[in-house]
């Protein structure tokens, strides 16, 4: 048989088992399934208790002198961002009569390019009437100020071009001038004439084309002032209830899901709980020998979980009728699963001959409750040294934080760990089965509580004998005679220090 060496295991070992981490954030489906609950009720919650406010929407068609069919919509976003100037925020509030500030007012207003053509503004106010006559004034001082603009740009190339062909006229005329000069003088020459004939031509058709485009530039303007126009009366925007708390609720419900889920993941991550078998075997140095699913409120489950107890018992009296040497249950995460599993055992055992249960869990879990016709005898750990020696023992404690390692050999020199999964963290696990082999005790297999349903993976360990059963050496020697250790004073059950210790005092 080949196992493999600690840095071979170290090597192989992924970073980050994706497998793992999946079981163990669906294992805390309770958590992510609550905060998406708490999303779902906030988000609904917020579509009743801060509807939105009263608003109104029109549409404005805006004319551009640079229209093109290609054009990307830069001009409309133009018209956008000319809407969110105070200039126009001011006009629209003279137009109101409002002492509103323009900065103030350009937050209850927006703007939307719907095509490159077509302008959408939305305003809200105190009421739908205010909230249209706000939109009403707001769209008219865009169209205002958008022909103003369109005006000016026209006034400024007509009188441009009305200029030049000014400052054409007169040149003409000095041409004419000369012309009338070089007649009635004698002498001149023809190619004089003939080249002020020309540019005389040349200034008349200038001149002509320079009035031609001043009066084009002056009809083109009233195209586009008519183009600017409001198409879509103001309206007030009817608010669904019922749709709007749908959709808050679906919002909520997908963000609170998804912030349990990487809250769950991360603190899967930083815990680092194991929770599939291999990795419990493998931080325990131990095998799974059994399972044992949690408590359900359904009944066919629990018809199901009690025949798994009862094969469960089965399987750990056999273990315990073939076993010289005392043998315990050591919970981890699972009391109330290891009581009632040792009461289930001591029942069993209790067949072949009387049989005693020590009860060594903090605050006298097992002895201190009342006790049924049919129960085994339960003494606390002081007592322990005082039964009868043909009563056969078992002994059940804990090996949670805060355990007093010293006195766990008294309850028996081999055990079986109850641990559920995903309770201790991997440190831990380490932290139990180092102190478990330093006193020499024995850990017969796992069983673990609570697995998850859909985990697949190998609990059992074949090199186990070299990882946890350090003790194994020892033992075999005492059970071929060399000697059995039999303590020779009393216990001592040292009281429970706070969970928040890691290590034995």
């Amino acid at each position: 048989m080949t196992t493999n060496t600690p840095s071979e295991s170290t090597a192989a070992a992924p970073l980050l088992d994706l497998q793992s981490l999946v079981v163990a954030v669906r294992r805390r489906r309770r958590l992510w399934s609550a905060m998406a609950l708490v999303g779902l009720v906030l988000g609904a919650a917020v579509a009743v208790l801060m509807p939105p406010p009263p608003s109104a929407v029109t549409k404005v068609l805006v004319a551009h002198e640079e229209d093109q069919p290609n054009d990307p919509g830069t001009l409309i976003r133009t018209d956008v961002a000319l809407l969110q100037t105070t200039r126009i925020a001011d006009a629209a509030l003279k137009a109101l009569k409002s002492p509103e500030t323009p900065e103030a007012f350009m937050k209850d207003y927006s703007g939307a390019g719907l095509t490159n053509n077509l302008l959408q503004i939305t305003v809200t106010g105190d009421s739908d009437t205010e909230a249209k006559a706000r939109a009403k004034a707001l769209a008219d001082a865009f169209v205002a100020d958008h022909v103003r603009r369109i005006q000016a740009t026209s006034n400024a190339e007509a009188k441009a071009l009305l200029s030049q062909r000014d400052r054409l006229r007169d040149e003409l005329a000095q041409v004419n001038k000369a012309i009338g000069d070089g007649s009635t003088t004698t002498g001149a020459k023809s190619a004089d004439l003939e080249s002020l004939f020309a540019r005389r031509a040349d200034l008349t058709s200038k001149i002509t084309d320079f009035g031609e485009r001043a009066a084009e530039a002056s009809v083109g303007t009233p195209q586009l002032i008519a183009g600017t126009q409001i198409v879509d009366a103001p309206h007030a925007v009817r608010h669904s209830l019922p749709k709007a708390a749908a959709t808050d609720a679906a919002i909520g419900l997908v963000l609170g899901l998804v912030l349990g889920l990487a809250v769950s993941a991360v603190g899967v991550v930083v815990a680092d709980r194991p929770v599939l078998r291999r990795d419990i075997a493998a931080n325990l140095g131990a095998s799974v020998i059994a399972e044992l699913p949690a408590r359900s409120p359904v009944l066919w489950h629990r018809r199901r979980n009690r025949a798994a107890r009862e094969r469960l018992t089965g399987t750990l009296a056999r273990t315990v009728r073939g076993s010289e040497e005392g043998v315990s249950l050591l919970e981890l995460g699972s009391a109330r699963s290891t009581v009632g599993l040792a009461l289930d055992l001591a029942r069993t055992l209790a067949a072949d001959g009387p049989v005693v249960v020590i009860d060594g869990l903090p605050g006298s879990q097992l002895s201190g409750r009342r006790q049924k016709p049919g129960d085994p005898t339960v003494v606390t750990g002081e007592r322990a040294g005082t039964r009868p020696p043909e009563e056969r023992a078992l002994g059940v404690g804990s090996v949670a934080p805060g355990t007093a390692w010293t006195d766990l050999q008294y309850l028996g020199t081999q055990t079986v760990l109850v641990v559920r999964a995903g309770h201790g963290d991997a440190a831990w696990l380490h932290t139990v089965a180092r102190q478990l082999a330093d006193q020499r005790i024995a850990v017969i297999g796992v069983v673990l509580i609570d697995p998850d349903p859909r985990d697949r993976t190998d609990g059992t360990l074949w090199d186990g004998l070299h990882t946890a059963l350090r003790g194994q050496n020892d033992r075999s020697a005492r059970q071929n005679g060399i000697g059995r250790h039999r303590p020779d004073r009393q216990p001592m059950w040292a009281a429970r220090v706070p969970d928040s210790e890691q290590e034995a005092r």
